[in-house]
């Protein structure tokens, strides 16, 4: 049978069918331009007899990477569909930071199962991994990958990589090495093909590589990545020995696994809770947080009841007052939201630090400055009164300019704390600006109050 499917564009339950049609003889050729997260999205839409069947049809190594792309709290139960055999079969199939990886997410029962099924080769590889942190690039480097001596020639070279090329994370690069395995240089796959056969791999080694440390923070393995722009990056020890590679395929995991967890941070949840997850999970995820915002607004609430009588003699103010708070809580978070992001891409450092606090204060103060005279002339005519109208413009301009400061100030604390300064930095700034919000425009209005009423 032929297949023409490169261009074709499956629906799932098309998906499902085209497999349950297709003979178990011809799978592989039929799959060949199929994307393993395709089929297992297809597969989670379907009955549990119907994946079984397709499943069962499916070569070792495309089940390996359907495994690789499933969640992680996922990929126990997906493995032992298949029987002890298989199931050996196919951890095989899987790199070794793939497994180390999945057995990270396991508890103690289910690792030992799982390391009892593979063979002594990928045990002592992944072992070795799981050494690591699993938020360092030792934790998520893989193995596999390819190292040649530089007194090799291209055409040995070549004859090496017939061989062992699929057994690599990725050939697109070759690290050259000596007897010790430090890492002297790197060979790009083109500069193989476009050297003649005689010529040494010596002649044709970029010495100048490029490579990151095992202990390096995730987060700095993809600051390294994103800089130059590589697909593969050698991880090496202190003693420039190389133990592993990192590929873009990694990065682009932990780029939406630190995106996932800034914003949750920010928000005040949890980030393990998911969008499907349990009520539960969601609760205890939420409610820590929930609470320490209902002592925060106790707080903010003190500083009005302590204004009471103000309030009771310009009953206008209980109307201004939460115009204060709210632009200082947003001009806060703006700030908030630019530090946050720039100490996670280490783009603030002690050389531009003062700068970067004197633009903030000056967007601040200018932006006070703009929504104070809106709010003042809005309040001066709205109410009539001058002076409530001037209260409310000078109240604003010391909240907004107060809440960039903290905007700036309160995820660098945290930083130096080394708390995450995604952690709650929002739940502090909006603590920190309501309560200042509301004081300043109170103390204000009690100051001018013979003019108010």
């Amino acid at each position: 049978m032929d297949f023409e499917i490169a261009n074709v564009e499956f629906t799932k339950e098309e998906l499902i069918d085209f497999l349950l049609d297709i003979d178990e003889s011809e799978i592989e050729e039929a799959i060949e331009n199929i994307h393993p997260v395709d089929v297992l999205n297809a597969l989670k839409e379907t009955d549990e007899q119907t994946s079984q069947i397709i499943l069962n049809k499916l070569p070792n190594e495309f089940i390996a990477m359907i495994i690789d792309e499933d969640d992680d709290e996922n990929r126990y139960d997906f493995l032992i569909k298949f029987s002890e055999n298989r199931q050996k079969d196919i951890l095989s199939e899987m790199s070794s930071d793939e497994i180390a990886d999945f057995i990270g997410q396991l508890d103690t029962e289910e690792k030992e199962e799982v390391l009892a099924k593979l063979s002594i080769e990928d045990k002592i590889e992944v072992h070795d991994l799981l050494q690591y942190d699993p938020e360092t690039a030792g934790g998520i480097m893989a193995t596999e990958f390819i190292s040649i001596r530089e007194n090799k020639t291209v055409y040995r070279t070549l004859e090496y990589l017939q061989i062992h090329a699929y057994d690599a994370e990725m050939a697109y690069y070759l690290y050259v090495i000596d007897k010790q395995n430090h890492l002297k240089g790197v060979v790009g796959l083109r500069n193989i093909v476009a050297s003649s056969f005689d010529t040494l791999i010596s002649e044709i080694t970029n010495p100048n590589v490029v490579s990151i440390n095992v202990n390096d923070d995730q987060e700095n393995v993809a600051h390294v990545f994103s800089k130059y722009g590589y697909v593969m990056l050698p991880v090496v020890d202190d003693d420039n020995v190389i133990k592993g590679v990192v590929t873009v395929d990694d990065v682009m995991d932990i780029i939406k696994e630190e995106s996932t967890e800034d914003i949750h941070r920010l928000a005040g949840l949890d980030e393990e809770e998911k969008v499907d997850g349990s009520l539960l999970d969601s609760l205890k995820s939420r409610l820590p947080w929930l609470s320490i915002n209902l002592f925060s607004a106790l707080l903010a609430s003190s500083i009005v009841t302590h204004f009471s009588s103000t309030i009771q003699m310009v009953v206008a103010l209980a109307a201004i007052n939460p115009i204060i708070a709210g632009m200082g809580g947003n001009s806060g978070t703006q700030a908030l939201t630019l530090m946050v992001r720039g100490i996670a891409l280490g783009e603030i450092n002690p050389k531009n630090a003062k700068k970067i606090f004197f633009k903030e204060l000056g967007v601040g103060l200018f932006s006070g400055i703009i929504i104070g005279l809106l709010v003042g002339l809005g309040t001066h005519f709205f109410f009539g009164n001058f002076y409530l109208g001037l209260v409310a413009f000078l109240a604003m301009i010391g909240n907004m300019v107060v809440a960039v400061v903290a905007g700036y100030f309160v995820p660098l604390t945290l930083k130096k704390l080394n708390v995450d300064p995604a952690l709650g930095s929002s739940i502090f700034v909006t603590t920190f600006t309501d309560c200042v919000g509301f004081f300043l425009f109170l103390s204000l209005a009690t100051f001018f109050l013979p003019k108010l009423i």
